[in-house]
This record gives C-alpha cells, sequence and structure tokens, in this order.
C-alpha cells in the first residue's frame, strides 16, 4: 500500500515539540500543514520524494496529535485529511473515482491497537465479550491503483491521485501480468479491484543497474520506481519495467461476492488475483499481534518493501455502519514497523523564522543511513530542548527516526566534553529585530511582525497553499523571488500579478505558457471557498477546521467580521454567538477581535476583498429532513453508538450538538433522558425516538 495516512517529514525543518498552549500548536500545525502538502505533491504527483515514509508518518502523527490535543485545528481539507495529491500537471488523462480511494490510520504500538478495537466496539455498541474478528496483512509501499471491470473485463485502471480524481493508466496496467484482463468465471456486472503496484527488490536493483550504464536519473526506492514506471505516458515504457500487482480490496461493486472481508478477498484470488500469502483472520488481540509480529520477523526475506500491518474489519456490514472519517475508514488501520537509530556528528545549528516569528533550531548532520534512508537534518525543537540535550555543534549524537516521532536526537555522546554550550539568539537572524518569549511560552518569537522578511514571504506561503488557496504555480520560491521584486507584500497583491504579464515573460526560465498557467490559477481563484480563504490568512487560533465552524455559522466573511467586531467592544451577545459554536472557545474569540481591531489587518482584508469574491460557505451533504437543523442526542441510545449518531446527522447535512439551546431544532431522546429533555420541552423543541430518527436516515438513503 502506498503511504497511509498520507504521511511525511521533511528534513525536519521547522518541526516542534508539543506545544503547550494553542497559540503554539496553531503554528506548528499551520507549519507542518505546509510541509506535508509539500511532500505529498513530491510524492503523489512527482515521485521524487525527500524524505521516506517513517519521516512522513511521523509528521502526520505529530499533526494528529496536535488536532486530538485541540480539535478546532482538525479539518476535513487539512494536512491530515489529505489523501494523495491532485494530479492537474500529469500528462495522462483524469480518471473521477466513482468510490473515493481512502487512505488508512495509523498505529505505532500495541496500545494503539487495543484503542483502536474498542473504539470499533464502542461505535457499534458491542458489549466487551462480543467477538470481533479482523484480517492482517502485510501492508505492501507501493502505488495504490484500482482497476474497474464491467461483465468482467477490464475496462480502467487508475492510480489514487487524491482521492477523488486519479489518472489513468489502463495502457499501461495492460503490461502486469498479475493483472487479468479477464476475470476468472461469473464476475458482477461492476466490480473496482483496488491493490498496490510494486516493483520487487530485484527488479528495482536491475533498473537501477540499467539506468546507471544508460547515464539516466536513478530511482531512489523501490516506490519511486513502481510509480514512475507506472505513470510513464508512453505505455511502452512500463512494459520495459518489471511491476506486479498485489490486491487487498475493493472500490464500487454491482455486487460484493460475501459478507466478510476474508471471503471477498478469497473471491478476489479465485479470479485470478494475487492476494497476500500472509492474509489472516484474527479472532483476538492476542492473534492480531502475533500475526503483526510474525510479518515483522519475516520482512527481510520478501522480495519486496512492506511498512507496517494491515487490519481490517472482517465483517462487511459492520464496515458499512463505521463507515469513514475525512480521510480513512473507521474499520481498517495500519500497524506500522518501529523506531530505528544511528549515531553521527551535529555539525551545525541554523535558525529559521517561521511566518508567526517563531524561531525553530534544526540541527544539520554529517549525513547518516537510518534503515536505508540518508538523513542530514533533525529537529531541536526549542531553546529548552537545546539545553535539554546540551547539544553543541560537534557533538556525537544518536538519532532515532520513526513513525511515533519526527527524526530527532534521543542521546548526546559528548555533552561531558569542555566546550561553550550553544548560544540561542536573542534576536531574529533575519531581519535583526528582538525575539523573545512571552511569559508563559516555551517558543522564542521575532518582534518584527511584519517588517520582517521571513514572516512576510511565510505568510504569503501559507496564503497559496494546499489547505488554503491551493495557487498552482505559486511555489516557495516563486513567492521568494516575487517578494524580492516587490511584486508581493500582502494577499492581494497575489491577484494583480496580471498587470505584470511582460515582467514576468521577461524573467528567466519563465515562458509564454508557464506564465499564462500561472495567472489562469491566479484568476481560477477569483471566487474562493470563504473557509480556506479566511484560513489562509493565518489568524492566530484559526485553524482550517475552525475557519469552516465559524463559517457555517456566519455563512459570510463579512458576517462574521462584524460579528468578531462587536464582540471586541463587549457586545455580550455577539461574543456568545460565536462561544456558542461547537470548538470556539474564548482564544479564539480573542483572536478574531484583535484581528479586526488592528488597523494593518483591516486595511489587507479590505484589499484582498477587492480582488475576490468568495461565496457564501455552504456544506455539501445529503439532502433530507434534518438538512441545515441542529440536533441534540440524549439518553442511552440501544441500536448506535452516540458516535455513530453524530455521524450519521453529519452526513445528513444537520449540526449535532450536545447542549440544548434556543438554536436546537430536534431532540433524539433514548432512555434514561434527564435536564435536556426537561429543557426541550420548555423551549418548545420537537422531541423523537430513535426509531424515528432510523426513519430519517434510511428515507435519506
Amino acid at each position: 500500500m502506498a503511504r497511509t495516512g498520507d504521511q511525511r517529514s521533511s528534513s525536519a525543518q521547522g518541526y516542534g515539540d508539543r506545544a503547550n498552549t494553542l497559540a503554539e500548536t496553531t503554528e506548528e500545525h499551520a507549519r507542518l500543514s505546509a510541509e506535508i502538502a509539500r511532500h505529498n505533491r513530491l510524492y503523489h504527483a512527482e515521485d521524487a520524494p525527500e524524505i521516506s515514509d517513517a519521516q512522513y508518518d511521523a509528521l502526520v502523527r505529530r499533526v494528529l496529535e496536535l488536532e486530538a490535543a485541540y480539535p478546532e485545528l482538525a479539518s476535513g481539507a487539512g494536512a491530515a485529511t489529505a489523501v494523495g495529491h491532485e494530479v492537474s500537471s500529469s500528462p495522462l488523462a483524469k480518471v473521477r473515482h466513482e468510490v473515493r480511494m481512502l487512505s488508512l490510520d495509523n498505529a505505532f504500538t500495541d496500545d494503539e491497537v487495543t484503542d483502536f478495537v474498542g473504539r470499533v466496539r464502542r461505535f457499534l455498541s458491542l458489549t466487551e465479550g462480543a467477538p470481533v474478528a479482523f484480517t492482517a496483512e502485510d501492508k505492501i509501499d507501493g502505488l495504490s491503483c484500482s482497476l474497474r471491470y464491467e461483465q468482467g473485463r477490464l475496462v480502467r485502471a487508475a492510480t489514487r491521485g487524491d482521492g477523488e480524481v486519479g489518472e489513468d493508466v489502463t495502457a499501461n496496467v495492460a503490461h502486469i501480468a498479475d493483472v487479468p484482463q479477464r476475470l476468472a468465471g461469473a464476475a458482477p456486472d461492476v466490480f473496482e479491484v483496488r491493490g498496490e503496484v510494486y516493483m520487487e527488490r530485484a527488479a528495482f536493483a536491475a533498473l537501477n543497474a540499467a539506468q546507471q550504464a544508460a547515464g539516466a536519473k536513478l530511482f531512489a526506492n523501490p516506490r519511486n520506481a513502481a510509480a514512475g514506471s507506472l505513470r510513464q505516458k508512453d505505455a511502452a515504457v512500463t512494459a520495459e519495467r518489471s511491476l506486479r500487482f498485489l490486491a487487498h480490496g475493493w472500490g464500487a461493486a454491482s455486487n460484493v461476492p460475501g459478507e466478510t472481508q476474508h471471503a471477498v478477498m478469497a473471491q478476489l484470488e479465485q479470479w485470478g488475483f494475487r492476494i497476500s500469502r500472509d492474509l489472516v483472520l484474527c479472532n483476538t488481540l492476542d492473534e492480531m499481534f502475533a500475526a503483526y509480529r510474525r510479518i515483522a520477523d519475516g520482512r527481510a526475506d520478501l522480495g519486496y518493501e512492506i511498512d507496517g500491518v494491515v487490519y481490517k474489519v472482517d465483517r462487511l456490514d459492520w464496515q458499512r455502519r463505521l463507515g469513514f472519517v475525512a480521510k480513512a475508514p473507521r474499520w481498517a488501520l495500519a500497524r506500522k514497523f518501529p523506531a530505528e537509530q544511528a549515531e553521527t556528528t551535529l555539525e551545525a545549528i541554523e535558525i529559521q523564522v517561521g511566518r508567526t516569528g517563531k524561531l525553530t533550531p534544526v540541527g544539520r548532520l554529517a549525513p547518516v543511513l537510518v534503515g536505508g534512508v540518508t538523513v542530514t537534518n533533525v529537529t531541536l525543537h526549542n531553546r529548552d530542548e537545546i539545553a535539554r540535550l546540551g547539544v553543541r555543534p560537534g557533538d556525537r549524537v544518536v538519532i532515532q527516526r520513526a513513525g511515533d516521532v519526527i527524526p530527532q536526537v534521543v542521546a548526546n555522546l559528548t555533552r561531558t566534553q569542555e566546550r561553550p554550550p550553544f548560544a540561542f539568539p536573542d534576536h531574529c537572524p533575519v531581519c535583526g529585530s528582538e525575539a523573545v518569549a512571552e511569559a508563559g511560552e516555551v517558543d522564542v518569537r521575532c518582534t518584527g511582525g511584519l517588517i520582517c522578511q521571513a514572516q512576510r514571504t511565510e505568510r504569503l506561503k501559507h496564503f497559496v497553499s494546499r489547505g488554503a488557496l491551493d495557487i498552482d504555480g505559486l511555489g516557495e520560491k516563486t513567492i521568494d523571488q516575487f517578494f524580492a521584486l516587490g511584486w508581493l507584500n500582502s494577499p492581494a497583491d497575489i491577484f494583480r500579478l496580471h498587470r505584470r504579464r511582460e515582467d514576468l515573460l521577461a524573467l528567466e526560465g519563465w515562458k509564454e505558457r508557464s506564465v499564462d498557467n500561472l495567472l489562469a490559477s491566479i484568476e481560477a481563484r477569483r471566487q474562493p471557498d470563504a473557509a480556506r480563504l479566511l484560513f489562509g490568512l493565518g489568524i492566530r487560533h484559526v485553524g482550517a477546521v475552525t475557519a469552516r465552524d465559524l463559517l457555517r455559522q456566519c455563512r459570510t466573511l463579512e458576517a462574521l467580521r462584524e460579528v468578531a467586531e462587536k464582540a471586541h467592544g463587549g457586545d455580550a451577545a455577539a461574543e456568545a454567538e460565536l462561544r456558542a459554536i461547537d470548538g470556539i472557545g474564548p482564544s479564539v474569540v480573542e483572536a478574531l477581535g484583535d484581528f479586526f481591531h488592528e488597523p494593518h489587518n483591516v486595511e489587507v482584508w479590505t484589499d484582498l476583498l477587492g480582488e475576490v469574491s468568495p461565496p457564501p460557505f455552504e456544506v455539501a451533504t445529503r439532502a433530507s429532513a434534518v438538512s441545515g437543523k441542529t440536533v441534540v442526542f440524549t439518553g442511552k441510545l440501544e441500536t448506535m453508538s452516540r458516535e455513530e449518531a453524530k455521524a450519521q446527522a453529519e452526513r445528513l447535512g444537520a449540526k449535532a450538538s450536545g447542549s440544548v439551546s434556543a438554536r436546537t431544532d430536534l431532540i433524539v431522546a433514548g432512555p434514561g433522558a434527564g435536564t435536556k429533555l426537561k429543557k426541550a420541552a420548555e423551549l418548545g423543541i420537537e422531541v423523537i425516538d430513535e426509531a424515528a430518527w432510523a426513519s430519517i436516515v434510511a428515507e435519506a438513503g
């Protein structure tokens, strides 16, 4: 399987430790999200990754930790929910998946697997002793691919892409011997087989030997070689490469030939597909752990790369009930392999300045191979971590990279040698402004604000990043170049670049096509998603999910500004309106008020809205009798868990709230409902039972 969670880390630039406040967390979350977006593009769209899977897994894991601590940072469009990368620059035709190709959540310990099983039980409202079977299989490190069969004949093959849209590789897949052109025996009218295209180690070595002999570029690893080979515009090139395919699931299907995961996988094998030789059915946690250790122990003897084990709930009716979160199914989990360590020399400590002014130390290492990946940079987190480790340039250190931590120093082998300690700067290395740590904070920040080039350019980079406006062609180097030329100083300047078309054409490396593509990408964002625009402004504490929650309530940016200004001015009703939004606390309300109270911010805001026209915010959901309504579940639900009920409400376009207020439209009450029912009666709110709710869900389809 390709990168799960679709997760990675760069050379550890700008990574922080666990934040102590929401302010610190918001900054770290935004920075890591931008890194993830960049690595997704390098990995999925360009087949040119800069880092390992374990490093990427660690980066996303850190983002998920931050979102768990501060749910307002989580986003359906954020880093931790990103699936692959869009294929806008691919020469191959695009294919829209009938059923999304999602990723998987990750685990790294036995305890996390235990928690996963517990979550499944709770969601399904199962008793502790009720049996729950899971399949377990090795997780191949390849390129995800979907094969669509109609009347048993292969009609289309597509890569995952961003999960919604992939690339048409039908002609290329025809050269993979493991992919049958016709299914053996009777088959449904439509059935999409999903699996991994990969290259075995021996084939990878032979390919790189041939590349070297021809003076061509070498591939970094078998996964990159497989991806580059499959995504060739000329299928004849693919035919020359030794690719394999292993099936692990399915997508759209007119009929599913079985009631369990295990049974359907057996049918895929009968149809002519290769499935994992290690696929087993596990009825207990001990059996799940044993399967993981058996596969891990045999990893070195395999002819191909794997990076973990995948568990899936076996019963398909339970899979359907469990459903999905933004990027992954609730019924599956990838258990990743553990950390690896190595010893090297810390050659230098450099300070980087983020878009909010945070000074982040990065260690430059003598290159060292850790588990097949060359590591040259490592996070040092912050000033306190440097002091704790006692690290200085020249020290011998032990570094670790793994799924559970970002590449980091875990031991200083020469800290007792007499050398002066590292002097953390008290002035910004970019603009020279004073750098201080606010009371109660660990991080040191530049006080230069918008006069600091690092902050200004980083804010622009955040504004055009994938989670924000996602403008193709405005990469980090281009932002830096245009800023240096004086063309970009604020977000609105981006939308005035069309006035500089002739200037752009005069720049080295810019041709008419690239200029026109850039300007077209910018024009395509003249009516941006309002939540993305709000997130892109980088308002402190307003992450991607918080932006969507605010606009789900306020609908328009101007309405949000109005209520935020009133709240800042002491209007209790306006503050209460914002605080009534789930996940919005006093820090968000204060940050919004402060933002709109600052004249420079209002100037930037007004200037930007003079260039763009975001439509009112809408949430795409299924139409139902409760669309647009606020629903409260109370009492004991007997046929589903509270979590499952809330997920159903959100799918039907309703908002699931935990408290009853005048804004509540419907109460779903189970046995034992108490004070909420009394309050509902006082407010005249409609109350239904669980059976009536099930009817509403069934009617929506």
